[in-house]
Parts: C-alpha cells; sequence; structure tokens
C-alpha cells in the first residue's frame, strides 16, 4: 500500500532516524575532509546540531506539526556550529516553516518545503559555493519539485529523490576542484545524503536503532565559556534565572518589550534573546517562579535553571574561612575582613561602550586575549566548534552595547553571525578572523576613541595584512596541490593551502615560513602549542632570526592541541 502522506508522528520518528544514521556515520564523514589534518569536523558539526534538535524532538510525546517544527527549527538553530552545521539548521529552518502550518504532509507540501529549505540556506551565507551541501540540497529540492506532481507515493519519491542526490554529490568534484584533487566528495553533502537515507529507511518501516537520540540527547552541543571578572560581594537579587520560551503565541515587538518591562520590575541583569520560534531569558530576581509565570504565557518552557548565587556566596565564605584557620591561601574573589565596595549595578555595566568574545583553544591563547582585554573566551577552535547558543551565552554574560566577535576559524564565523542575526538588544559585530594571529591583530587595531564601523574597518585592513600558518600532522595519504602527502607527516598549512611537507616539525616550519615571508615583512609571532616546549620553541626562533635579520621574530606560549605551532608573518 502506498504511503501518501506523512504526518506528525511519522514525521518525528524519520527525523530521528536520519539523526541516528547522520550520528553513526559521523567519523566517516569527517575523513572527508580535504586536509588530511587531526580536526576534519564536519561530521561531528552536523552531527551535534541536529542531536539538538534531536533532543527536543524526542521529548515531544503528543507531536503536532507545530510544536514539531519548533522543536526542529529551534534544537538545530541553537545547536548549530561550523559552516555544514549552521547551512544544515537552515535547511531545516526553512523547511518547517511551510510544513508547520499542515497536519499531514504529501508530495506536493514536500516539494514547496523543499523549496524553501534550500532558499533559506542559500540566503544564511555570503558567497555560496557550488560543489557543497547548498549544491547537493538544491538537487534534490528540484527533483522532489520535478517529480512531485507524478508520483503521490512518498516512498517511491523518497527512493528516486535519494539516488538523484547521491549523483549530484558524485559530481561535487567536479564543481570544487579541490576536493578533486583530494579524491573526495563534499563531507557537507555526504552528510546530508546520511540524515536522507536514515529518514528513508525508516520511512520504509526499517528497524532503527534511536539510542544514539534517546532522552539524553546523545553528545552535549555546548562547549564551556570561561569568563573574566568578580562576583559581586552585596547581592540585591538572589537567584540567577534562565529558560527558553517555546513560542507557541503571536511574540510581537510590543510583546517583547511588555515582557522586558515585567523582568525589569522583579530584578535585574536582564537579557532576552529571541527570534520567531524562542526566546531565551536571562534575569536575576528574589522570585524565579514569577519570571516562569510570564514566560508560561508566551509559550512553553525549557531548558529552566535556577542558582542561588547568595548561597554559592556563602559557601565560598565559608571555605575560606576554613582556608584561614589551616593557614592557607584563600579566594580572592571573596574579602577576608570587610567587605569589598559592591561592584557597579546591572544597568551600568551595560553602559559600557564596548565587549569582546573571542574564541581560543589553549590556555596560552586565551591569556594573551584576557590581557589585551577580551571580556570572554569561548572554548573551542579546530578541534571543537563552538555553536551557536555557545555565542548566545556568551553575549548574554557580556554587559556591553557594541560587542566584537572574533570566531578564529572560517568554520565558525557562519555560527557567530547566526547568533548576530537573531540578538536584538545589542549591536553584535562578527569580525571575520579565520586564525588566531587575525584574531590578536584584529583586537590590537580596537581604539576605544573610534566608533564600532570605523574600528571594524580597521581591523579588516589590519587583518588583510596578516599571513597566517599552521603545523600539525596529516591523519591520511592524499595529495593535494601536487604535493604527495603521507599518514604521520608534517605538514605547513598557509591561508590557502598547504605551503610545506616533511617529517620533522622545525624543518616543516621553517619551510612554510620561508613561503610566507617577503620583503614587506617585519614581524614573525610564533605561538608554540602543548607539545612544544618553550626550549624548541626558542630554538626555531632564533634559526628564524639568524635566517631573516630584518625581521623582528617574537614567542609566545599558545598551549594549543593538535597543532605544534601557529604563527603570523606581518
Amino acid at each position: 500500500m502506498a504511503t501518501t502522506t506523512i504526518d506528525a508522528q511519522a514525521l518525528k520518528k524519520l527525523f530521528l532516524a536520519g539523526a541516528a544514521n547522520l550520528e553513526a556515520k559521523k567519523e566517516w564523514i569527517n575523513d572527508l575532509n580535504v586536509f588530511p589534518v587531526p580536526d576534519g569536523d564536519t561530521g561531528t558539526n552536523m552531527t551535534l546540531t541536529i542531536m539538538s534538535a534531536a533532543k527536543e524532538v524526542n521529548a515531544l510525546e503528543n507531536p503536532t506539526m507545530e510544536n514539531l517544527s519548533k522543536a526542529i527549527s529551534g534544537g538545530s538553530l541553537r545547536g548549530a556550529r561550523g559552516n555544514s552545521g549552521v547551512i544544515l539548521s537552515q535547511l531545516l529552518r526553512g523547511f518547517t516553516k511551510v510544513i508547520r502550518e499542515y497536519k499531514e504532509i504529501d508530495s506536493i507540501i514536500l516539494a514547496t518545503a523543499c523549496q524553501k529549505a534550500v532558499e533559506t540556506a542559500y540566503k544564511a551565507v555570503m558567497k555560496p559555493k557550488e560543489g557543497t551541501i547548498l549544491t547537493v540540497a538544491r538537487g534534490m529540492a528540484d527533483k522532489v519539485l520535478e517529480l512531485s506532481t507524478e508520483i503521490s507515493d512518498l516512498e517511491e519519491l523518497f527512493d528516486r529523490v535519494i539516488k538523484h542526490g547521491d549523483a549530484v554529490l558524485e559530481q561535487t568534484p567536479e564543481l570544487l576542484p579541490v576536493l578533486k584533487q583530494a579524491g573526495v566528495v563534499d563531507s557537507g553533502g555526504q552528510g546530508l545524503m546520511q540524515v536522507m537515507k536514515g529518514a528513508h529507511d525508516a520511512l520504509m518501516g526499517k528497524e532503527i536503532n534511536y539510542e544514539a537520540v534517546g532522552g539524553s540527547g546523545g553528545p552535549s552541543a555546548s562547549s564551556e565559556i570561561s569568563a573574566q571578572g568578580t562576583e559581586e560581594a552585596d547581592i540585591k537579587f538572589g537567584y540567577c534565572t534562565e529558560f527558553i520560551v517555546m513560542l507557541d503565541k503571536g511574540y510581537t515587538p510590543a510583546k517583547e518589550n511588555e515582557f522586558k518591562r515585567y523582568l525589569e520590575s522583579i530584578g535585574d541583569s536582564i537579557v532576552l534573546v529571541s527570534d520567531d520560534e524562542i526566546v531565551k531569558v536571562h534575569v536575576h530576581t528574589n522570585h524565579p517562579g514569577l519570571a516562569f509565570e510570564k514566560g508560561l504565557t508566551y509559550g512553553a518552557l525549557t531548558r529552566m535553571k535556577v542558582d542561588n548565587m547568595r548561597e554559592e556566596h556563602h559557601e565560598r565564605v565559608i571555605a575560606n574561612a576554613s582556608k584561614i584557620a589551616a593557614g592557607e591561601s584563600v579566594d580572592e574573589t571573596v574579602p577576608e575582613a570587610e567587605p569589598a565596595p559592591a561592584q557597579p549595578a546591572a544597568e551600568e555595566i551595560a553602559n559600557k561602550k564596548y565587549g569582546f568574545i573571542s574564541v581560543s583553544a589553549g590556555e596560552g591563547l586565551s591569556e594573551i586575549f584576557n590581557s589585551l582585554g577580551v571580556d570572554y573566551i569561548i572554548e573551542g577552535g579546530q578541534t571543537m566548534n563552538p555553536s551557536t547558543e555557545d555565542m548566545l551565552n556568551a553575549i548574554e554574560n557580556v554587559h556591553a552595547d557594541n560587542i566584537f566577535i572574533f570566531p578564529n576559524n572560517s568554520n565558525i564565523i557562519l555560527a557567530a553571525q547566526q547568533a548576530q542575526s537573531i540578538v536584538e538588544d545589542k549591536k553584535i559585530i562578527v569580525v571575520p578572523t579565520k586564525t588566531v594571529p587575525q584574531g590578536i591583530t584584529a583586537m590590537i587595531a580596537y581604539s576605544e576613541d573610534e566608533e564600532p564601523e570605523a574600528n571594524l574597518q580597521n581591523m579588516n585592513a589590519e587583518i588583510a595584512n596578516v599571513k597566517s600558518g599552521s603545523v600539525t600532522y596529516a591523519v591520511r595519504d592524499t595529495e593535494i596541490d601536487d604535493k604527495e602527502i603521507k599518514q604521520g607527516d608534517i605538514m605547513g598549512i598557509g591561508d590557502k593551502t598547504i605551503l610545506s611537507v616533511g617529517s620533522d616539525i622545525n624543518e616543516v616550519t621553517k619551510s612554510m615560513i620561508s613561503e610566507l615571508i617577503d620583503g614587506d615583512s617585519e614581524l614573525v609571532s610564533i605561538y608554540y602549542g602543548s607539545e612544544i616546549t618553550q626550549e624548541d620553541a626558542d630554538s626555531l626562533a632564533a634559526a628564524v632570526g639568524e635566517e631573516y635579520p630584518d625581521v623582528d621574530v617574537e614567542v609566545n606560549y599558545g598551549g594549543q592541541p593538535i597543532y605544534y605551532y601557529l604563527l603570523s608573518v606581518e
């Protein structure tokens, strides 16, 4: 018997099956990374993105198209990480914008939803590239549109569309030469195909292992965020209250202002981040229940969290008193005798003109960013791309009217831009830094006296003068730019391609630097990783200085994993 429609309960199964199949294939997808570096992460990023949505979908006991659409769209939006994950979230966002209006999906509605998905995803990327996940998505969407008036049986339609998607995927190396050279298809496109194939298996009635998308929601989609700052000794409002409202009623700008005014009447340190499906709330109050009650007037609540700040403060005081009695040093954030003067009120903090958020991996790099004035460090980078929600959490905790974000990785820029598009109560400026050295240069270029636009212009101008390099090892055999690479080889990677290959870390690094230095170069900055000793780094710097006597060479501890050296030439 033909399957001509899919209801919400069936779509829930299809979505979870697609997520489970992607999770099962993520390492295989990671291995499709063009550069054979140990941080190939497309499969991981896409999996964490869809698992964020799967957790919310799995929690729906009585799914409707409307609440299912919100769970898929909102969950993937917040969990999106990496370019592939952000694009996947936008495909799901566009798809659910259409289906939420119906009780069942047939071939015609499916075609409309797929077209909307592709349109939404293409709009989210500033410079879309063909030969990527976008190409595969558009190929399948166009095939659905072509067949939707001829085929009403969704099982047959899915089968035909997936075969076409595989054919489009096989053509991606012809559209992106770097894929052809590496001998791989696009990893993001392959990830999308695995989602589709998992959904198709569920549609055909195959038994699916849903353990990966169980109640725990699979892998955590949150990166840790570390902050600089001090705790207030005098706490006016005792409960740090956070929650998300899954909107199910009309949420207009007037209602948002009403919500803010109410929260202001019961607390302070208020942050509201909203889009058309969710509102994320942060407030310090003495009455968390009142905040929850007000939130319920706009929709269902999730991710509710209440911390007793007075209790935490009290426990720290007791702990420090015990240390004093034992003759130990105490936590300096709590005074030993008289209370320290109260910190500025949240309203005053919010009036700070500029704030800064930087992505960083490695304690040395984080210390450098902090010393330059960065307010919050998002732990992540090459080996773990932060999600959109990580960006939103950081933005919540930086009390400034204008906040600059330094992604420091080309694969994190889209997630930062997605967070930028959601936040309305602060001006978010994403500086398109693709490497850590670019982020450091951009921060140095900041001027307190300049307006935001002028600062961004100055930062971009300085970034353009930075040539970046990184040194790591190859995880597989391949050939790129006429360089034959064997598993275990050391690679020196520039901004666009691999510059040097060999077996010795120092020799490869020096060879890469020789490719980056020209007659205008004045400074080489070297940041050594967790596996390199300072003695080795100093020795490398001395050799570089001897070879290029007119160029200054700086050495800094970065502490980054995976990459032996990060460096810049300016």
